[in-house]
């Protein structure tokens, strides 16, 4: 998940999960780099690059991107919707399984997508209606529509209502909040990753054990979660293997109900999950990372898993947003370049090699026009203020 501050220092009400929403996002190009078998990368090839690329799109009117497994998502200004890669199980959302390296709109079409995320093998919206919508990989129930039926077009959570304010997805299960703050999960529950205090399956909606009607901002890994209140509070729960809850517990284990990071503090202010790491920004732009780091994915110069949050290398108070993949991390700084660390066999770091690195090192781009980022597993996609 991924989201940016607004001139104040608030969250923008438009949040997006792996990505975000900002209005004032108009004339931005589109670039991709990493594993690109399945089309991921929407360049017309199945090659992949270790350097950023352009969507065979094009355009200068994308605001916001997000990634999934082998597939991405992204919305345009003029607020269609857009998915390419892997296609297995209808995740793209044009009622085919067939898998696309081009950009495709749903077969919803329309002009009123809001914000979108992107799964292991599933994709999930919200319209300017507030209405949400799902598609994909149903297998536990992930899309919220009380039946574990592939969907390859979008189909609406059982929970139905036009106040969903932001929607995250996970490997298997998916995350929103409403706009009356409250914190709803549904999906895959092995881990504890719905926070209900169980380790059921659900395929429709239910609210997280802690209840409440102050979450502000949600984001899945493979099986777990982590959120934000209102108060600035950062909550995880779900499995709790290499430390990626952040509560000093160390590895193993799992929390099926909501348990706040060690560190506590109240100036949270963005979470993002990877598969089995977790990454933050506090309200004072200071970057935090805490779980698996077998490949340098905390930025810490050491691959040695943490289970409370550490600062990356760069340290430094100007991060401005973060997201995590599988076993790697990304972030935007305020001045606009953009930072990658952690596991790259496929060139997700866009550093042009294939070479880990346990500390943050800027993409073969780099400029000072970044701005959002999102990382699919293996694959990274981000918006600029023009070209580069």
């Amino acid at each position: 998940m991924a989201f940016i501050s607004g001139p104040d220092g608030d969250l923008k009400t438009a949040f997006v999960s792996d990505a975000f929403l900002l209005d004032q996002f108009v004339g931005n190009t589109l670039f991709t780099w990493g594993y690109n078998p399945f089309g991921g990368l929407g360049d017309n090839t199945g090659t992949n690059r270790s350097n950023p690329v352009q969507t065979v799109a094009g355009g200068i009117n994308w605001k916001s991107v997000v990634g999934g497994l082998y597939h991405t998502a992204a919305l345009k200004t003029d607020g269609t919707l857009w998915t390419w890669g892997s296609n297995s199980y209808g995740s793209l959302g044009d009622n085919t399984t067939v898998s696309k390296q081009s950009p495709v709109q749903t077969t919803s079409f329309g002009t009123n997508w809001k914000q979108v995320s992107c799964g292991r093998d599933h994709t999930a919206a919200i319209k300017t209606d507030g209405t949400l919508w799902s598609w994909g990989r149903n297998s536990y129930g992930a899309l919220g529509d009380n039946t574990i039926t592939h969907k390859s077009s979008p189909v609406q959570t059982i929970a139905f209502g036009i106040n969903w304010k932001q929607v995250d997805c996970g490997s298997y299960h998916t995350a929103a909040i409403k706009t009356d703050g409250t914190l709803w999960c549904w999906g895959y529950n092995n881990s504890g990753q719905l926070g209900d205090n169980t380790v059921a399956h659900k395929s429709s909606p239910i609210q997280t054990i802690a209840y409440g009607t102050n979450w502000k901002q949600v984001s899945t890994g493979i099986t777990l979660t982590a959120a934000i209140k209102t108060d600035g509070t950062l909550w995880c729960w779900g499995q709790n293997t290499n430390g990626r809850l952040g509560d000093n517990t160390g590895a193993g284990g799992s929390k099926s109900s909501p348990v706040q990071t060690v560190t506590f503090a109240t100036n949270w202010k963005q979470v993002a999950c990877g598969r089995s790491h977790t990454a933050a920004i506090k309200t004072d732009g200071t970057l935090w990372c805490w779980g698996e780091n077998d490949s340098g994915g905390l930025g810490d110069n050491t691959i040695i898993d943490k289970s409370s949050p550490v600062q990356t290398t760069t340290y430094g108070t100007n991060w401005k947003q973060v997201d995590c993949g599988y076993r790697y991390t990304t972030a935007i700084k305020n001045d606009g370049t953009l930072w990658c660390w952690g596991r790259n066999q496929f060139g997700g770091l866009g550093d042009n090699t294939i070479i880990y690195k346990s500390s943050p090192v800027q993409t073969t781009a780099y400029g000072t026009n970044w701005k959002q980022v999102a990382c699919g597993y293996y694959h990274t996609a981000a918006v600029t203020n023009g070209d580069i």
